[in-house]
């Protein structure tokens, strides 16, 4: 493999860069590059993923990572992709939410000693703009941007072109404020270059621009595309809501199934974003993709790397088990709280636990299950559904309809499921 500028290539991860030889700089390493990172939840989402993987990628081939918090920043909310004017975080729920992602970071940066001048920091721009004067301010950062060239960043137009809307002074004064955080990045830590998002590229530009003018030194932006879904709506967004870092918020098992449930339209783009394959590995796998796409190997490898990056190997494998689970017998070697995590979404019906046969004795007819569970409306349609062999009792095909269902049955001691056909569950629980 060549240097970083042709890796950032290949990953299509360049879309903007403010000054071309940036590219010689990135493969020649000894760069210290910046992001920030919006504090507004406790927890880093997908949304984040990318920036996240691109400091790393940053730090391995040789430059120093600072990832700021922005603490400071978030009492003023970045008007930068959104439409409306965002609530304002309190100052001890924005410190929470600091707190929140700095563990997570630890899983992509190496913060330790042994790093050396590579070492990753973690920053937090409260601690300068907490402080700062504000005529200072106007003074050293204000002078150097006119109003024209503010209201021609997209940011600041869409919303000032939206009827009976606008933008309020607090957030069109963020572009100077992130200007200010790359002013004293540099002059503090020696940064060179900021990284965000494409939507950053006004921000961005604009700090290039001041912190030349206010130093004298020439540093530089590069911004990557905006990721998102085959629909064109944001990354990360589900119809369960955001998918977080955070294992509370979101489980390492549905993080897993969010990144298997990629389309092949888009499996190709998210393995070059989200992970640290191989060049030949990616190639490898959109080829397998086009010519046997029913394989889901190109899912199967983004959703095992994307996890093992977020979550650890332990957590993988164990997602992997379940994930392979919902099709096969092993759902009998599911442990209670994975067996309910894989089928939280799937309607569950109480069943009296005398209802099923103990000993040998015949329990709970299968066509009384399924019309019970509503798989089936009628007996008729039970009947022939299972003589079609189209019913499942966790997860073995039912051949006949004297089929019965008895505690022999039951996962975990309480459970039964029940399938029609390839994908329609219901769990029935013994009580």
């Amino acid at each position: 493999m060549g240097g970083l500028s042709e890796d950032l290539r290949f990953r299509g991860l360049i879309h903007q860069v403010t000054d071309e030889t940036l590219l010689e700089k990135l493969d020649a390493g000894g760069l210290t590059a910046y992001i920030g990172f919006d504090p507004s939840a406790s927890s880093l989402g997908v949304g984040n993923l990318l920036q996240l993987c691109l400091l790393r990628r940053l730090q391995e081939a040789g430059h120093r990572p600072i990832a700021l918090a922005g603490s400071g920043t978030g009492f003023i909310g970045d008007p930068s992709g959104k439409s409306d004017e965002r609530n304002l975080l309190s100052p001890e729920e924005l410190a929470a939410n600091v707190e929140g992602v700095r563990a997570q970071m630890a899983r992509f940066f190496d913060f330790g000693e042994g790093a050396g001048a590579n070492r990753a920091v973690l920053l937090d721009n409260s601690t300068w703009l907490g402080s700062v004067n504000l005529l200072t301010f106007l003074r050293d950062v204000g002078k150097h941007v006119t109003i024209n060239e503010m209201i021609k960043k997209d940011s600041v137009r869409s919303r000032l072109e939206r009827a009976n809307e606008g933008i309020s002074y607090t957030e069109f004064s963020y572009m100077l404020l992130q200007a200010y955080d790359f002013i004293r990045l540099h002059e503090d830590e020696g940064c060179d270059l900021q990284l965000g998002g494409s939507d950053q590229w006004g921000n961005i530009s604009l700090g290039v621009d001041v912190v030349g003018k206010v130093t004298g030194d020439r540093v530089y932006g590069l911004t990557t595309p905006l990721v998102t879904m085959p629909d064109g709506t944001k990354f990360g967004k589900t119809a369960a809501g955001n998918v977080w870092l955070d294992p509370a918020r979101t489980s390492p098992y549905r993080f897993y199934q969010f990144f298997m449930n990629a389309e092949d339209a888009k499996v190709g783009e998210y393995l070059r974003f989200f992970t640290f394959l191989s060049h030949e590995e990616i190639t490898s796998l959109d080829a397998e993709t086009a010519a046997h796409p029913e394989r889901r190997s190109a899912q199967r490898a983004l959703a095992a790397a994307a996890c093992d990056l977020v979550h650890g190997e332990a957590e993988t494998t164990r997602a992997e088990r379940a994930s392979e689970a919902l099709f096969s017998e092993a759902i009998d070697t599911l442990d209670e709280a994975t067996l309910l995590e894989v089928f939280d979404e799937a309607p569950s019906t109480a069943l009296a636990r005398s209802a099923l046969g103990e000993g040998g004795t015949a329990g709970l007819d299968i066509v009384d299950a399924l019309t019970l569970s509503g798989l089936c409306k009628s007996k008729g349609e039970a009947r022939r559904l299972t003589e079609a062999g189209g019913v499942y009792v966790n997860n073995r095909r039912v051949t006949g309809t004297e089929r019965a269902l008895s505690e022999d049955d039951l996962l975990a001691g309480r459970y039964v499921v029940l399938r029609k056909g390839r994908r329609e569950y219901h769990l029935l629980r013994a009580e």
